[in-house]
């Protein structure tokens, strides 16, 4: 996922040299003038004010900051950012007490460099009352400044690739993925983590299994967020899946086909023996029933589809009985045009 550079310092009207203090009071100017508050109908404000929030939340806190400025020049405004792969943060929501404002979230261009990189998500909590000369306590919170009590982290996605045969089976499996951390010096770097999951038996295609507290850190105390699998079931040689169903296309010789036979199939179970009714013709599906994806009571069937194999060449002695079975079949027709 790649999304658009902000320039936190150009937000503000200061310069990157810019102390706290200089910063603080830009933002301060620039919150009063826009703050929702004052400025009840007009949507354009609001929209200014979370982004000056935003701009605040990373310059006012000297690590954040520096995690920021460690972009350098490899990020100019107006390019993209790329998102470390394998990760999609949740979003970010704002309360005040029993009345819930909508902040829209932080951009995604913060939650990608803060979702998972420590930041513990951005998330505030803004009280309304008293007046707006508060403004200069922290966050910009609607007269009330900024709760900097412990928040949840946000919510992980990636993907979970299973062969067909642990999605059927289900049951343990350690897997390992890449994480986004911030290193001693404070910039951001790449690290994996290896994980137990628990993969539930018989999950389906794009089915997702929840690990609790294993998303992106916390803030203040906070418990961290939950990481989303996705299930995606790698192709197989000999089944495809439709649904929860598994096919099995099963070859045939004609003469099996046609006087009917107990051949061997195998299922992700293991073989099974499976009678064959005589004149079965090519393209018939027989079922064997629970053998499919699914949970306790949904599971889905393997449906064995008839495949019927005529041999690529003949003797002299099998074209001559081919010939005979063809003479003493003379009143069938497989056409019916």
């Amino acid at each position: 996922m790649s999304v658009e550079y902000k320039d936190y310092y150009k937000l503000l009207g200061v310069s990157k040299t810019a102390g706290q203090e200089e910063i603080s009071k830009a933002f301060k100017k620039l919150a009063r003038k826009h703050h929702p508050d004052l400025n009840p109908n007009d949507p354009e404000a609001e929209k200014k004010f979370k982004e000056f929030n935003e701009a605040y939340e990373v310059l006012k806190d000297p690590e954040k900051r520096k995690l920021y400025d460690s972009l350098g020049p490899n990020w100019q405004h107006g390019q993209n950012f790329q998102r470390p792969s394998g990760f999609e943060g949740g979003g970010y929501h704002f309360s005040n007490g029993g009345q819930q404002f909508d902040a829209g979230a932080f951009s995604d261009f913060f939650e990608t460099i803060f979702g998972g990189a420590g930041g513990g998500g951005g998330r505030g909590r803004f009280e309304r009352g008293g007046s707006f000369s508060d403004l200069g306590g922290g966050f910009g919170g609607f007269g009330g400044g900024y709760s900097p009590g412990p928040t949840r982290g946000s919510d992980a996605n990636a993907t979970l690739e299973l062969t067909l045969e642990e999605a059927y089976k289900g049951g343990a499996k350690a897997i390992t993925l890449q994480e986004q951390t911030i290193g001693p010096d404070g910039s951001p770097r790449l690290g994996t983590k290896t994980l137990n999951v628990n993969i539930p038996s018989g999950v389906r295609e794009g089915g997702k299994i929840r690990l609790s507290g294993q998303g992106n850190p916390g803030r203040a105390g906070g418990r961290a967020g939950d990481l989303y699998l996705k299930v995606k079931i790698l192709p197989h040689a000999l089944f495809k899946l439709e649904d929860g169903n598994v096919i099995l296309d099963l070859p045939l010789a004609p003469w099996e086909a046609a006087l009917g036979a107990k051949v061997r199939v195998p299922t992700l179970d293991g073989a099974v023996e499976m009678n064959i009714p005589a004149g079965s013709s090519s393209g018939r599906k027989l079922r064997l029933s629970g053998k499919g994806l699914g949970g306790q009571g949904k599971r889905g069937d393997q449906l064995v589809r008839l495949m019927v194999q005529v041999p690529p060449s003949a003797t002299d002695e099998q074209r001559e009985l081919w010939e005979k079975l063809a003479a003493a079949s003379s009143d069938f027709s497989p056409r019916s045009f």
